[in-house]
């Protein structure tokens, strides 16, 4: 049976996006015609955690309703470099626990990260949404692979906007920062788009 992953972010005793993240639970089991629901809030009351810091609450579950948690110590750390990787084919609209094909593509590129093109539009990174900078404004890519929950979260706050980012335009950003349910939009964790290793020349510096 495919099992599934929630990360939730929890810091100094407090849960974050926690509906957002039962808004994708819920979704999950609607989809293939289950109605075996688990409560995210009950299973973070159970586990009494009282510890300050910041910490990933880690739930993996199955459509029976089975599940376990891990409450892991966080730190978000400085990614060396990034590499473009196609895959036209790649579909991870729910977050399954198997990873399998992420880590070998991300094994096969040789970068710290990857950042999945399709159909030459950019979507994702291996466990991010992706966010980029033009002038004063953040942008997230229409093509997502994951619709993740800080993305939604900041969408609706009108902090971010929705773009189409393509191979062809990619240069016209010069900051890129990876999102997800850990990690908000912060300026001190942005990238300078040069980060990516193979990002493709300006269109004027490629014609002869």
């Amino acid at each position: 049976m495919s099992q599934f992953i929630e990360s939730i972010k929890v810091e100094d005793q407090q849960i974050f996006l926690l509906d957002q993240h039962q808004k994708r639970v819920n979704e999950t089991f609607s989809y293939f015609g289950k109605n075996n629901l688990i409560n995210l809030d009950e299973i973070y009351k159970s586990l009494e955690h009282d510890e300050d810091g910041l910490f990933k609450l880690k739930i993996t579950y199955d459509l029976a309703g089975e599940y376990r948690t891990q409450m892991i110590p966080y730190a978000m750390s400085e990614i060396a470099n990034f590499q473009l990787v196609e895959n036209n084919s790649y579909d991870y609209s729910f977050k399954f626990e198997d990873r399998k094909e992420l880590e070998k593509m991300k094994i096969l590129s040789k970068a710290a990260e990857i950042i999945i093109v399709k159909n030459n539009h950019i979507t994702d990174s291996s466990y991010s949404n992706l966010l980029f900078k033009k002038g004063k404004d953040w942008f997230t890519p229409k093509t997502f692979l994951l619709n993740g929950v800080q993305r939604q979260h900041l969408l609706k706050s009108k902090k971010i906007k929705e773009a189409e980012i393509t191979l062809l335009n990619l240069c016209e950003y010069s900051h890129f920062q990876l999102i997800n349910a850990m990690n908000d939009l912060d300026d001190a964790y942005r990238y300078p788009i040069e980060k990516i290793k193979n990002l493709p020349k300006k269109a004027e510096q490629t014609e002869m």
